[in-house]
């Protein structure tokens, strides 16, 4: 059958498919629009399957606050190449993906990906796109924070992002405040608010650590839990937020900033996520 570049082009136009693809999806499907489509579809699946054993390092991430600024999403959608990660469709589903996400706020990455946009499942539309550009696309993090106040935050060309949330900000204006605090935990990566907030089994591994390094150093037994507690007190500095230097102005800490502006602004919670 002659498949005019006309159809292809429409096709195309459809679908996003590159003109070979779209050329060979109406040949088989004889002409049938709607058979090239699910053809091409088809390809994608098999496309996803071929690349499921590839790394994909690179990408986005898609943070996204409601208009109330009480709840904010946020998505790290993954691929191979930074080429693909700049593409305006894989740039698009993303946005959709993050909207499809604040709007349902399902509970995990398994109901995200179910979820449907315009009759389609997320998971089918990148299967799709997967088709379409030939790499492995995966959404790598899906996390939802909510508080008083939350803040947005991207980094380093949208490879990483921060959502935080604060409490006791009693009607005043703390964007700019917020920012700052989501540009700490982006380049200092605490793993907790404060030293209350770490699982205790972290505590009991660095405690170990420290003890075995003392030990390995030669310091006497009845001083290793001593030195110990002190190497802890040097972890939380390090890994806790409200305890880490402010990296904007390295006199004070983030629980001093925070104090500053108001002494009920709190930090309830943060989420830091990345493509990498």
């Amino acid at each position: 059958m002659n498949i005019s570049a006309q159809d292809v082009n429409k096709l195309r136009q459809m679908t996003g498919a590159g003109m070979m693809d779209c050329k060979k999806a109406l040949t088989e499907a004889n002409g049938n629009f709607e058979e090239a489509i699910i053809i091409l579809r088809k390809k994608g699946q098999k496309v996803s399957a071929s690349r499921a054993d590839k790394e994909a390092s690179e990408g986005a991430v898609f943070p996204l606050v409601n208009a109330q600024g009480n709840e904010g999403i946020i998505i790290a959608l993954n691929c191979e190449t930074d080429f693909v990660a700049k593409n305006d469709e894989f740039q698009q589903l993303g946005q959709k993906i993050a909207q499809a996400a604040l709007a349902h706020k399902p509970a995990n990455k398994e109901q995200l990906l179910a979820l449907e946009i315009e009759g389609r499942t997320i998971n089918d539309l990148i299967i799709d796109l997967v088709g379409k550009v030939g790499e492995k696309i995966e959404i790598s993090s899906y996390e939802v924070v909510q508080g008083e106040k939350v803040i947005s935050y991207v980094h380093l060309g949208s490879k990483l992002g921060v959502l935080v949330a604060l409490t006791g900000v009693n009607g005043t204006d703390v964007s700019e405040l917020g920012k700052d605090i989501a540009l700490q935990i982006a380049s200092m990566k605490p793993i907790a608010i404060d030293k209350e907030d770490i699982n205790p089994a972290i505590i009991e591994k660095e405690l170990e650590i420290a003890k075995e390094k003392a030990r390995n150093e030669g310091k006497p037994e009845h001083i290793l839990d001593k030195i110990a507690q002190g190497y802890l007190q040097s972890f939380y500095k390090e890994n806790t937020l409200l305890n880490q230097t402010f990296v904007k102005d390295n006199s004070k800490t983030i629980a001093q900033l925070l104090k500053e502006h108001s002494a009920n602004l709190k930090v309830a919670a943060f989420k830091r996520v990345s493509v990498a």
